[in-house]
């Protein structure tokens, strides 16, 4: 019987859907495993072949642990919210969710065709009502609540009015953005405020609030976008310009978690640079905030510095272009000049400006008081200060800040070394030098102290001089939380007739999507909500016209999957208490950041409140490579329709074509398949080499404009999905990009037919009842142990490669055994599971391979009963002996010269020295 693969894994996909075969429930008796991907946004593209690689990674793994008598949890969803099927709606006008609708389901189909162990029955789409409900829910939770920094944790906001109300702001211990009088008022005058007024108050200490922010805001698109939808100040959709604004936007206080978002990391099996990429976004500093009079002004600047002891090294002061004191510092004769420089910089991104070595800048026209030496400092403004970090205005101190330096040389500003005898050209300076007073101030001796003494005493010193005191400082940016979009949740927020902010029952969830005549901005330039008939709340006032953004469905849907119907709760108890989190969690490294924080973030107020048990949501992370394009070109001779091979091209004066790789096998072209791929090519002349015409190739990002895209279905329909599946992880090690080249898919294809083969012979099957050999035992439990080993980190490619060698062995000794293949068919289920099925049942078997019993691998298999040595004469090897294991040195010796291979080497001589190395070598000196 031949290896029909068509009908086998057509055969078993069928049987696993009308069987529920992967749907799980709670089940006490088992221990819990949770395996998560990363959820994918369904392109009208579909599919390419590098999307599976770290969907067939974690469905080994998710396989295996079932394997291994684990209750294992594989869901899988969509995220559908997403700007792409915005803008195709406003092209054509469809609906976007017909649109998002078409594409999950070719998404759902290709993913069926490569037979992952999805349980499908726990599907989550973020467009869903059903499912955003629980995203507006923990909106309002957020929105009713503040962080306690003394509890560190989020607290009802009705707790911090019962403060306000009797103590006022003082001993409040809230994360705020407050200011001001916003900040600072006493109980009476809390009293005393007015209904809008203490709205306003409050708004500054909510978790989710609305307020003031920087965004990139696009124009065309008219719309914020995240920075990862912002290239070079245009966005990556359309190409069209972005500019940095301040807008009113709603915002998450994720700044409030981040310490716990830091100290946490600690608990989590992730890769180092995942933890030190998060702790770099985080951005943990200690330091002061120091106040900057501006001379000849009432302006007082506040800037945090994590080396207050420098204070004596400041020759200028930069401001963001952001800055609020940027028009507080700016004089009327360098208004133009400002004003001009901050459109100038507008275009770009804050990440853009953190990794922009060009030097910019304009001088405000005003100066500062150092509040320690008493010296007037030039006021700059340079888009390499970012306001959301500090307080937007720093104290530059070029000696010893690279970019400081760097700034100073341009603008031809003071340097002053710190420590005596420094080389102000070096970019930093050693921490073990000490530090030296540029100034007859008596009142601060930091001379011959090491660096962290010198800032301890400089704290100390500001604070009682009261021109400053020690902070704490993140990084970490408040989440900007909504978009001018239709295609997103929509807020569960009305305004009421102050125009305040108020939530909306949560018995009126979820707040569904509005039909819209158009999907664009209104005349006026609201968002597309704008244009919605009768967008009221049940009580009639105007429902907020944002939506949120894409991580908002994303952040919280591991949750979901653990409890997909409860219609009470966005994961009961019982649900939240057993699966608890995600075990393994597979994705790719772009999220390192946005997704995971906001995640993390996400968790840890909902660990809060008591609504989830861990504090963490993913225990374990592994970030999958990328698989690359093998691009192929054709070389056409210039100025004619004739294309000539690639190892004749340099003959001729040629222009390099991409060409379809779907129509290139093995770097050949199908002649037919060029002439109709194109119309310009239907009557293609061609110059060729031993018959055929060669392509040549490169390794490239896989795009459609590259035509490099392989589609998996293609590989499917020719080589089945478990040929697919095994060869993506024989590509090379999961987690490294590598790129797609099907020059030796044929190799993993031939080693599945050769292990069909050796189970059937013809029609007949050729194993029998027989004992196993210990040969055969022995190649059995090396693959075992080996594959075992490899899947619990993920290490799939060498598994392959053993599984190659293991197949070989039986293959040379002609083994019969059936029971070799009961349990060689369970190892190779996870990578194969179709053949997986179809030998288990060949076998005798009932049920599914899937609930078989992983095999142990037996030591006394693995030892080897003979040791073999290289015999030297004299140092150099002549032959090689094996012996029984645990011969003694004698006897080797012995064993080794009684060899007939000895006589010739020997010569007569009587040989002086033996060395036995056990093991490995039997040296002869003669």
């Amino acid at each position: 019987m031949d290896y029909n693969f068509h009908a086998i894994e057509q055969k078993w996909q069928q049987y696993w859907r009308d069987h529920h075969t992967y749907q799980v429930d709670i089940d006490e008796s088992k221990p819990k495993y949770y395996v998560l991907d990363m959820f994918p946004y369904p392109s009208g593209a579909g599919l390419h072949v590098g999307h599976p690689l770290g969907y067939i990674a974690s469905d080994i793994f998710a396989r295996y642990k079932r394997l291994q008598g684990y209750n294992v949890l594989h869901p899988m969803g969509y995220d559908a919210y997403g700007l792409p099927a915005e803008q195709y709606a406003i092209q054509t006008g469809q609906h976007p969710e017909v649109t998002t609708v078409k594409n999950i389901n070719r998404y759902r189909e290709q993913l069926d065709k490569i037979g992952f162990s999805f349980d499908w029955s726990r599907e989550v789409r973020t467009c869903d009502p059903k499912y955003y409900k629980w995203t507006q829910w923990a909106f309002l939770k957020m929105f009713k609540s503040y962080y306690n920094t003394a509890l560190d944790k989020a607290r009802p906001i009705e707790e911090l009015v019962a403060h306000f109300e009797q103590h006022g702001s003082q001993g409040c211990n809230a994360a705020t953005s407050a200011a001001g009088d916003d900040a600072q008022f006493t109980a009476e005058q809390w009293q005393a405020f007015s209904k809008v007024k203490k709205e306003e108050v409050l708004m500054n200490y909510r978790i989710a609030y609305r307020g003031k922010t920087m965004v990139n805001w696009c124009p065309q698109l008219g719309t914020v976008l995240a920075n990862d939808e912002v290239s070079e100040g245009v966005s990556l959709r359309g190409g069209y310009p972005v500019v940095q604004k301040v807008m009113n936007q709603w915002c998450l206080r994720v700044s409030a978690y981040a310490g716990r978002l830091l100290r946490d990391l600690d608990t989590l099996d992730w890769s180092d640079s995942i933890k030190e990429t998060q702790r770099n976004w985080i951005g943990y500093s200690e330091g002061a905030e120091m106040k900057f009079k501006v001379a000849g002004s009432d302006v007082e600047m506040t800037i945090f510095t994590t080396r207050a002891d420098t204070i004596f090294g400041v020759t200028f002061m930069v401001l963001a272009p952001e800055s609020e004191y940027v028009d507080l510092v700016t004089t009327p004769g360098q208004r133009q000049a400002v004003d001009s420089y901050i459109d100038e910089v507008k275009h770009k991104t804050e990440r853009e400006r953190l990794i922009d070595k060009k030097v910019s800048g304009v001088f405000s026209g005003s100066y500062a008081v150092n509040p320690v030496t008493g010296g007037n400092i030039p006021i700059y403004i340079s888009d390499y200060v970012l306001a959301g970090y500090g307080t937007g205005a720093i104290m530059a101190v070029p000696a010893h800040d690279s970019r400081d330096y760097a700034f100073a040389r341009k603008f031809n500003l003071p340097i002053i070394p710190l420590i005596e005898g420094a080389d102000v050209s070096k970019e930093s300076f050693d921490a073990k030098e000490g530090i030296m007073i540029n100034s007859s101030n008596e009142r601060l001796q930091l001379n011959g102290l090491q660096v962290k003494e010198a800032i301890a005493k400089t704290k100390q010193y500001i604070a009682q001089a009261g021109i400053g005191h020690v902070k704490v400082n993140y990084r970490l940016r408040d989440a900007i939380f909504s978009r001018q979009r239709y295609w997103g949740e929509p807020f569960p927020i009305y305004y009421d007739e102050d125009g305040q902010p108020q939530p909306l029952d949560e018995s009126e969830l979820p707040l569904q999507l509005p039909e819209v005549d158009k999907f664009l901005p209104t005349e006026d330039g609201e968002p597309p909500l704008g244009r919605a008939k009768h967008w009221v709340a049940s009580n009639g006032r105007p429902l907020e016209l944002n939506t949120m953004p894409g991580f908002a469905g994303s952040s919280a849907y591991y949750l979901r999957y653990m409890d997909p119907h409860n219609d009470q709760a966005l994961v009961g108890k019982q649900a939240d208490e057993y699966w608890r989190q995600v075990d393994l969690y597979v994705g790719g490294t772009e999220h390192a950041t946005g997704h995971l924080i906001y995640s993390r973030f996400w968790n840890k107020f909902l660990y809060d409140y008591g609504y989830v048990c861990e504090p963490e949501p993913f225990k374990k992370l592994f970030n999958q490579g990328m698989i690359q394009g093998r691009s192929n070109f054709v070389y056409r001779i210039k100025d004619t329709n004739t294309f000539v091979s690639y190892n004749l091209k340099d003959q001729y004066d040629v222009t390099p074509i991409h060409v379809d790789v779907n129509i290139v096998s093995n770097d050949v072209l199908d002649l037919d398949k060029f002439k109709a791929w194109r119309p310009e090519f239907a009557d293609a002349q061609f110059i060729l080499e031993n018959g055929r015409y060669l392509c040549g190739w490169a390794i490239e990002k896989m795009s459609k404009s590259m035509f490099n895209v392989v589609n998996p279905d293609d590989i499917v329909d020719r080589y089945g999905a478990d040929t697919l599946r095994l060869y993506e992880m024989f590509l090379g090690p999961v987690e490294a990009s590598k790129p797609w080249d099907t020059n030796g898919i044929d190799g993993v294809n031939r080693f599945l037919k050769k292990l069909w083969n050796l189970v059937f012979d013809g029609d007949k099957l050729r194993l029998t009842s027989e004992k196993p050999s210990a040969q055969a035992l022995k190649s059995l439990h090396k693959l075992i142990k080996k594959v075992t080993t490899d899947i619990e980190v993920l290490s799939y490619n060498t598994s392959v490669a053993a599984f190659m060698i293991c197949i070989n062995e039986l293959y040379t000794m002609k083994c019969r055994s059936k029971a070799i293949y009961d349990d060689l068919v369970v190892v190779l289920s996870p990578f194969a599971p179709h053949m997986g099925e179809e030998l288990w049942h060949v076998l005798g078997h009932e049920g599914s391979v899937c609930d078989a019993r992983w095999p142990k691998w037996n030591e006394e298999y693995l030892k080897e009963s003979q040791v073999k040595y290289t015999v030297l004469f004299n140092g150099k090897p002549r032959y090689n002996i094996e012996v029984p294991t645990g011969t003694g040195k004698d006897e080797v010796q012995r064993i080794a010269l009684a060899n007939p291979g000895a006589e010739k080497w020997v010569a007569g001589k009587t040989p002086k020295k033996v060395i036995v190395v056990p093991g490995k070598i039997v040296n002869v000196v003669i």
